[in-house]
């Protein structure tokens, strides 16, 4: 599988259920959300303007898409959490299964960032981004077409500690309703 092929496989709504151990607060909390991943053209001025953001040129994007959530916590059981980003992945000009990925929202700090991601002979997907005070590694990967699994740790910035872990299984709707 290459980028393309897991891009193209992500594609679509997904009910989410994520448990996540915050490990600095000694908490458990678990969050149901819908993930909504539609694929962009790389023509997209967003996509664009993400790639010149890190003077990265544009024609080096493929398969570009936004994903945008809503959930809901039962730590933060008043707020309803929501958002989304634009994900640019720029692969290896001579392997396809691995490269960047320019994110104009990153998931351990909320500023644009860069990952180096990876998808393994079996097809996971394995994305490690640093950020100022943290460190991000998340895999995906998918059980079947419609079920996918993901698995993201948040360290410290020097990577030798881990702050957060969480596991979600990922749904997709077949209804998209």
């Amino acid at each position: 599988m290459d980028i393309n092929e897991f891009v193209e496989m992500s594609l679509g709504r997904w009910r989410s259920q994520r448990s996540t151990h915050h490990l600095a607060f000694a908490h458990f909390e678990e969050v149901t959300s819908t993930i909504d991943i539609e694929a962009l053209p790389t023509e997209d001025s967003k996509v664009i303007e993400l790639c010149k953001t890190h003077d990265i040129d544009p024609q080096l994007a493929c398969s570009p898409f936004k994903m945008s959530w809503e959930g809901e916590s039962d730590w933060e059981e008043e707020e309803t959490m929501a958002g989304s980003t634009i994900l640019v992945p720029i692969p290896d000009r001579k392997n396809l299964t691995k490269g960047r990925l320019l994110r104009e929202q990153g998931y351990a700090e909320t500023i644009p960032s860069i990952g180096e991601y990876q998808i393994g002979e079996d097809g996971t997907f394995l994305l490690v981004t640093k950020y100022d005070r943290a460190a991000a590694e998340e895999k995906i990967w998918f059980a079947t077409p419609n079920l996918r699994f993901r698995v993201s740790l948040i360290k410290t910035s020097n990577g030798q500690g881990v702050t957060t872990a969480s596991f979600s299984s990922e749904i997709r709707s077949l209804n998209n309703k």
